[in-house]
Order: C-alpha cells, then structure tokens, then sequence
C-alpha cells in the first residue's frame, strides 16, 4: 500500500520566526524529527498488514507513538506564528474567559504546563465537549494520558528537541517565547471547529 502518511510543508520559511526559533532549530525540528515519526508511521502500518501476533502489541504502540508524533508536529507548525503577541479573539475569548477567568489565568496554565512536563511532551489546549469547556493538559509523550473525546485547540512542544538548541536547558524561557508565538488566529478557528463536533456522550438514544 502507498504511504498514508506524509510530512507537510510549514507555513512560513525556517527563518520567519527567528530569533525566538533560530532556522537551524526549525530545519532540524521539521526535517529531521517530525520526518521521523512520519517515516515510523508508515513502517508501522506496513507491518500491522499481517504480523506475527506476538508482534502486534508492540506494532500498535509504535503507531500510536509515530502516528501521535505526526499529528501532533503536523498541528503544532500552524500553533506557531510570526505575528507576536496575540490574544485570543470572538466565541474563543470568551470560552477563554468563561473557562479561566481571564485569558492572563490560561497564559499562566499554558506556562506551568510546558514547563512541568516530566520528561517528553506537550502542553495543550483542548475543548472538552461533554462539559462545554476549555482545559489545558498534558500530553504524555505524544499519545500517553491523553483525555478522550477532547479537541486539540493549541499545542506546545515541551520535548527537549524542540527548545534546546535554543534555549538549552532552560524551559522557562522557551515557554515565554511559545506564549508570545502562539498563533490564537488559528486557534480560533480550530476552537470553531471543535465547536460543530459534539461528544458522543451528549447524543440522546433514540431507543
């Protein structure tokens, strides 16, 4: 079978968003990295075709950590923008508000959440449709402790590849630049989308 999977272009040149993100840090993060999990992807589902079934359990994990990988990257790029320091705008700012408060009080959860990941992850963004509501979560790796049913609205690479060779050691920092790059434009229209979709739990038997 032909390839599923395929790694996107960006939306801007490796250098647009420089020097928050140097070029080098993007070229490497997108050609090299989420290549990568685009590359496992597609090897994992060539493999699930017919395995041994002492194989599956470890195939299933590999798609689910490549295929995450891919998708989160692949939203993450579009979460990015060169257009500083935005706000939240229409029917988001005002779930933002209903959510959190106040869109300072979401900065701040987005700002912990990148800078406490254990290990590998991500910050996010997600519109819970069962409650009606904005949460920020952490993503564990890029499939692990993940809430069901949710919709990603904004993400954050909180992986060391993504800030080290930038900011080093210093997640902090990186943090601040993510809050100052975050692409609430699209976030908006994600949130829109997220929106039309109602959770399955909210549907009405008819039996």
């Amino acid at each position: 079978m032909s390839n599923p999977y395929a790694l996107p272009d960006l939306p801007y040149d490796y250098a647009d968003l420089e020097p928050a993100i140097s070029a080098k840090a993007m070229e490497i993060h997108h050609s090299k990295h989420h290549a990568k999990y685009v590359e496992g992807a597609n090897s994992a589902v060539e493999a699930l075709l017919d395995p041994p079934l002492a194989s599956v359990a470890g195939l299933e994990h590999a798609l689910a950590f490549n295929v995450g990988g891919h998708l989160l990257h692949s939203l993450y790029w579009k979460c990015l923008t060169a257009d500083l320091d935005q706000r939240p705008g229409g029917l988001l700012s005002e779930a933002v508000d209903d959510s959190f408060g106040a869109f300072e009080v979401l900065a701040k959860r987005m700002y912990e959440a990148i800078t406490t990941v254990q290990g590998s992850g991500w910050a996010a963004l997600v519109w819970e449709p069962l409650a009606q509501r904005l949460l920020v979560t952490q993503i564990r790796d890029h499939e692990g402790s993940t809430i069901v049913g949710t919709n990603l609205i904004l993400v954050a690479d909180a992986w060391e590849h993504a800030h080290y060779l930038d900011y080093h050691s210093d997640k902090a920092a990186w943090a601040k630049s993510f809050l100052r790059l975050a692409n609430w434009s699209f976030a908006g229209e994600a949130f829109s989308l997220a929106r039309e979709s109602q959770s399955p739990m909210r549907v009405e038997s008819s039996s």
